[in-house]
């Protein structure tokens, strides 16, 4: 069964899909599938932030063991109704958790929201972390009716640069010297999509 809706975003702008309503979840897909966090996360994540630091991120005194077993039971806990949200990035063949996302700033006013997205190294290069943000933005574009979708990169990361140029995101702007770590200043590229451009480059069809 499937039906044609019309998603129009807080300013109007209005695109067209069609969605497949069948057995599946919203929430899977072919190489995918997004859940909350549970409290038995915490290993994996506090793996996935060495991982990060590792690959150049900004660094942070180490959190405890103690710290990351607080953090997810605190997501597992938190009101999933708000627009601001982590979510378990979980492999579908195997149930294994692979990475995270999540939406971190979200101005209603505006029509925009910020996302981040976290993929374990050994689990890179395996599509997980392109279906999972555009699973992510099409709930906030078509449930939560947001206008555009803004990501921040360090302009050193050629990885998550190629990932977002592949989905569709145009470089809007780059903020010099804008972060500071691993004792120096790193410029910061600013990546921005519409919610009509995500529509027409990742039709509804097939959820």
């Amino acid at each position: 069964m499937s039906r044609l809706i019309e998603i129009r975003s807080r300013h109007g702008t209005a695109c067209c899909g069609v969605i497949e309503w069948g057995m599946a979840s919203f929430w899977t897909g072919t190489r995918v599938r997004l859940r909350g966090i549970e409290p038995d996360d915490w290993m994996a994540c506090m793996r996935f932030a060495a991982e990060q630091e590792r690959l150049g991120d900004v660094l942070y005194p180490p959190r405890s063991a103690e710290g990351y077993r607080a953090w997810a039971r605190e997501q597992a806990a938190a009101d999933p109704g708000g627009d601001c949200f982590q979510l378990a990035v979980e492999a579908a063949d195997s149930g294994e958790i692979v990475g995270t996302v999540g939406t971190y700033h979200a101005d209603a006013r505006a029509g925009w929201f910020e996302y981040g997205v976290m993929i374990g190294a050994d689990h890179r290069h395996k599509g997980y972390a392109s279906e999972a943000v555009v699973m992510l933005m099409r709930f906030m574009f078509a449930e939560r009716r947001y206008h555009k979708c803004q990501a921040r990169v360090f302009a050193h990361n050629e990885g998550s640069l190629a990932l977002h140029r592949r989905l569709g995101f145009v470089e809007e702007g780059r903020l010099r010297e804008h972060v500071f770590f691993v004792g120096r200043h790193h410029d910061l590229v600013v990546m921005g999509m519409l919610a009509d451009e995500f529509s027409q480059l990742h039709p509804m069809g097939g959820l």
